[in-house]
């Protein structure tokens, strides 16, 4: 008998590490891993890329029907053809994605391929939204969180090791501006689900999260964790 398609959701704030212990869990469980803010990002990054202001939602919705954006293994990120995996983690994009994903009609464009994807399989979904919105029915939902100051440093350590120039203080600043932007905006808010657990991950490591999320999907669906 097949196994049913399992689905975990995992949401949180700007730079919580959600896509780090995202991968790790899909990878280990055998399960398709699906980075929604990579697709915020590639939206984004077509927006700027012609020239368009990210603050003018009129202007960046008229892009939907020309933006074609694919998820390959390896975290590789295709936009219009152009493998943009390292360029939609630059600051022009970073400090700009919140304002294309607070846009209603992107969102559900988006939110509507992000379904298709989970519907056959089992997945790992992280992002904003994920249990109260796109995948409202999922199996288990994890709500990851870090302390501002612990989140800028993660992304921060994470952009010199791409070669990105930044500073701590930029980083931080910008990680305050997309909390705001992301639990304020009308449409699919930033915030818990209200059946999904809590996890603070600010004073654990990577292998240390990874297994907390294990366990909970563990918990929450009966699944056999492979050894790791």
């Amino acid at each position: 008998m097949k196994q049913k398609a399992i689905s975990v959701a995992i949401d949180g704030p700007a730079a919580a590490g959600k896509s780090t212990v995202a991968k790790r869990v899909a990878q280990i469980l055998g399960f398709t891993y699906i980075d929604t803010g990579a697709m915020y990002r590639a939206f984004t990054y077509a927006v700027i890329k012609k020239n368009l202001d990210p603050k003018d939602e009129i202007a960046s919705c008229s892009l939907i029907p020309e933006v074609d954006i694919e998820l390959l293994p390896g975290g590789v990120v295709i936009c219009n053809g152009e493998d943009v995996s390292k360029v939609i983690r630059e600051p022009l994009v970073s400090g700009n994605v919140s304002y294309i994903a607070s846009y209603k009609n992107i969102r559900l464009a988006l939110v509507e391929l992000q379904r298709k994807m989970a519907a056959s399989k089992s997945v790992v979904m992280d992002g904003r939204d994920i249990g109260t919105y796109v995948l409202p029915n999922a199996d288990v939902k994890v709500f990851q969180i870090a302390s501002v100051e612990t989140r800028a440093v993660r992304r921060y350590e994470e952009n010199l090791a791409k070669g990105i120039p930044t500073s701590l203080k930029d980083v931080e600043d910008d990680v305050r501006k997309r909390d705001y932007i992301d639990s304020h905006r009308d449409f699919a808010p930033l915030k818990p689900a209200s059946d999904s657990v809590l996890l603070d991950t600010s004073f654990m490591s990577i292998d240390e999260a990874v297994d907390a999320v294990l366990k909970i999907v563990s918990d929450k669906t009966g699944l056999e964790i492979p050894c790791h």
